[in-house]
């Protein structure tokens, strides 16, 4: 199976997780998120010289955990990094390479403090904060719609969250996405 056809593979298996009735963020996390977190990442791959089969594979599988089951949710990173070793290892994909996609989704959270080891997961932990900031509407849709907050502590937790993932980009991710983040704050503040 060449590169190509492998993320393929991966794809249609973290599409088809979202679209399952267990996954609390409805389908929209592949629409609103993963697919924004893909791009983000083979950008800052471009930018950065980093592996881009690598980030782009740990883009994709980034939240899985989460999406496949709402109980892992707080240590998603984790549990996250272990069902990319399941998956790719059915893919007979070889085992140093699975580390780095695990060390990239292990260290992918603005909310838990982990240093990016790799150029590969600083691409992804940059990607998926760009992702944020990008999708604001979904983030407010979460807030509002999925987690039934009222107006002033949904805006509140959608600016924590942006405000996080602010802090979590690289250098070159935040000269980016600085137009967005500006104008997210603006909007956010009502």
């Amino acid at each position: 199976m060449n590169t190509d056809e492998l993320i393929q593979s991966i794809s249609i298996i973290a599409e088809e997780d979202c679209k399952k009735e267990s996954n609390i963020f409805g389908y929209e996390i592949w629409t609103y998120h993963i697919v924004s977190v893909v791009k983000y990442a083979n950008l800052m791959a471009l930018e950065l010289g980093a592996d881009q089969e690598i980030v782009t594979i740990a883009a994709l599988l980034h939240d899985f955990a989460s999406i496949k089951d709402a109980s892992l949710y707080e240590d998603h990173h984790i549990h996250g990094a272990a069902e990319a070793e399941r998956i790719l290892t059915a893919f007979a994909y070889p085992k140093e390479k699975i580390q780095q996609v695990k060390d990239c989704i292990t260290q992918h959270r603005g909310s838990v403090l982990l240093e990016q080891t790799t150029k590969e997961s600083i691409c992804v932990a940059s990607a998926d904060a760009m992702a944020h900031i990008d999708q604001v509407p979904s983030l407010l849709h979460l807030a509002y719609s999925k987690n039934k907050m009222p107006v002033n502590q949904g805006s509140e937790w959608v600016s924590g969250k942006i405000e996080r993932s602010w802090n979590k980009l690289c250098p070159e991710a935040k000269a980016i996405i600085k137009d967005k983040y500006e104008s997210a704050k603006v909007i956010l503040q009502g």
